[in-house]
């Protein structure tokens, strides 16, 4: 395949090229953007020396109908110029921003400050979670590439809220993630003296990703009760961690609900359900594709406790973004996939 990445130089674009680079499908990779263009990309970063000595290229809507796949991990409100005029012209398109999830412009507008895209685009793109989306997913051309908090939750909670296992009505969700999920343009949040030795709440009731869980288990599991979501800044690099709280629907027990779990599951690879744990942590999961899932009821106050772990920029970005080009083009999900966590 030929694939276009436009916004190579951002943490996501990154995952994307290391990812890529041993996929068996990739025939060869062009890098774009917006702001650098001409400049040889190893210069930039040093490690992808002797590997990605190419010069960045210009955007030109042109020539990107020549690729089999374009990926964007672009700000928002940038790929949602770029890609419209693209949808059906021959590439299949895999967006890493927000600009096609909210399928209300209102809300977009509404929670990201910004221009919502076109509505028709909005309307041919598919919600891109693999393991709940998979049919629509292999016949889209516009992905919508899930956030990486909504991929943590979503995916942990959806099977329970399907089965009707868990009150939807009063879901209260804490979340905690890494650095890198705030992209690579310095900010004071993301400086060194704010972040280190330091966790920080932030966007209390604001975040952006509010809409879209809300819509995804409105899709997927048919509740439309508003959720309570926080989400905190950690002193690493990579992960995020999602505990949530909900209480269990009558004659419910823990056993059932890792049933439920293992059941949805049980032939998506990348979905691990962890039975008994003393310690669940990110690093479990950092560089992979894998999300784990852990779930424990507190008898006293009939509440189960679901956790789950992924790395932010491969399951929450880059890493679902190639697998759903694996589900569009017919292959296996694993393809160029299967790295081991990085644990130490």
């Amino acid at each position: 395949m030929k694939i276009g990445i436009i916004g190579a130089t951002g943490y996501g674009g990154l995952e994307l090229i290391r990812l890529l680079h041993n996929h068996p499908e990739a025939q060869y990779i062009d890098l774009f953007t917006s702001s650098e263009e001409g400049i040889q990309f190893s210069n930039k970063y040093t490690h992808l020396m002797n590997i990605y000595d190419q010069a960045l290229l210009p955007i030109e809507h042109n020539r990107l109908t020549g690729y089999d796949v374009i990926f964007t991990s672009t700000p928002s409100g940038v790929s949602s110029e770029i890609l419209p005029s693209l949808i059906g012209r021959g590439p299949k398109l895999i967006d890493l921003s927000g600009d096609f999830r909210l399928k209300n412009p209102i809300d977009y507008e509404q929670w990201y400050q910004k221009t919502p895209a076109p509505l028709d685009a909005i309307d041919r793109s598919v919600y891109g979670l693999t393991e709940w989306n998979e049919a629509l997913i292999n016949q889209a051309s516009l992905i919508a590439n899930p956030g990486c908090y909504p991929t943590a939750v979503l995916l942990s909670l959806l099977p329970l809220l399907k089965e009707n296992l868990i009150d939807g009505e009063n879901l209260i969700i804490d979340a905690k993630s890494g650095v890198s999920g705030a992209g690579n343009k310095p900010s004071q949040m993301t400086h060194f003296s704010e972040t280190n030795e330091n966790t920080a709440i932030y966007k209390i009731h604001q975040h952006q990703h509010i809409p879209e869980i809300e819509q995804a288990i409105s899709m997927f599991a048919g509740i439309t009760s508003p959720i309570t979501f926080t989400t905190h800044l950690v002193p690493m690099t990579r992960g995020i961690l999602a505990t949530s709280y909900a209480s269990l629907k009558p004659n419910v027990n823990e056993k059932q609900l890792i049933s439920a779990l293992k059941e949805t599951y049980a032939n998506h690879p990348f979905v691990r359900i962890i039975e008994q744990s003393n310690k669940f942590g990110t690093n479990q999961v950092y560089g992979s594709n894998f999300c784990d899932i852990h779930v424990k009821v507190d008898p006293r106050t009939n509440r189960a406790t679901i956790v789950s772990v992924i790395d932010n920029l491969v399951k929450g970005a880059a890493g679902q973004a190639i697998q759903n080009m694996n589900v569009q083009f017919n292959l296996n999900q694993t393809t160029g996939l299967q790295q081991v966590p990085l644990f130490i």
